[in-house]
């Protein structure tokens, strides 16, 4: 058995932080925003900064410090719109990414549905690695559910939900009624405060779609 390093191709569920000028200071308070009402959800998230509708230069080391210091991991740029942008970029030590145009990789094999029956309760994290989560009982405030595949809750959701963990965009979080903390669909989420009053406290069904996230109603 070989015991040397290899380095193969793999991928991973990263969050793009989108930029729209280039006002950093503005960019570093959103951030702490953010982190203080999801600090789990955020502590050491790693984060690709896309420029790509940034109009003039960005002072790239404020930013690189301003998201290590809101306690995320910097890790690239993309949508650099010239070489001299790019230069920039990697003089303040961001790799320069961009999309990827091979097709994609093919998802981990699903295994079976794992089923919690007892409540979830505030500071536990339940993760379904490569599979459905299924919790028949509540998810309380402070608590984190996480699966790779899609979360059914079918009590009161007041903690986290993250469905689709490994990338999977098909993944849905359906619960029996909504208070919930913030919930994530492959690296997209909504926090509280962005859940329309309308679904509140009601059996939904959250998903996304063309990579924006939507609440159904359900009424079965």
């Amino acid at each position: 058995m070989s015991h040397t390093p290899d380095l193969k191709g793999s991928s991973f569920t990263l969050s793009v932080l989108h930029l729209s000028d280039n006002d950093v200071d503005k960019t570093i308070h959103f951030l702490k925003e953010k982190v203080e009402q999801a600090p789990t959800f955020f502590a050491s998230a790693p984060i690709v900064i896309n420029i790509a509708k940034v109009d003039g230069d960005l002072d790239f080391p404020r930013l690189k410090l301003g998201l290590t210091q809101a306690g995320m991991i910097p890790v690239g740029i993309m949508g650099c719109k010239d070489k001299r942008v790019q230069n920039l970029a990697s003089d303040a030590n961001f790799a320069i990414m961009t999309a990827s145009k091979s097709p994609t990789q093919a998802p981990a094999k699903m295994v079976p549905t794992k089923i919690i029956r007892t409540p979830v309760r505030s500071g536990q994290q339940i993760y379904a690695k490569d599979c459905d989560l299924v919790v028949l009982n509540h998810v309380s405030e402070g608590a984190e559910v996480i699966a790779d595949g899609s979360i059914h809750i079918h009590g009161t959701l007041r903690g986290r939900a993250i469905a689709g963990a490994s990338g999977n965009k098909e993944a849905v979080i359906i619960c029996n009624k909504l208070n919930a903390e913030l919930m994530s669909i492959a690296g997209h989420y909504w926090l509280t405060e962005q859940f329309a009053e309308e679904f509140w406290q009601q059996k939904v069904m959250f998903s996304l779609h063309n990579d924006s996230l939507r609440f159904e109603s359900l009424t079965i």
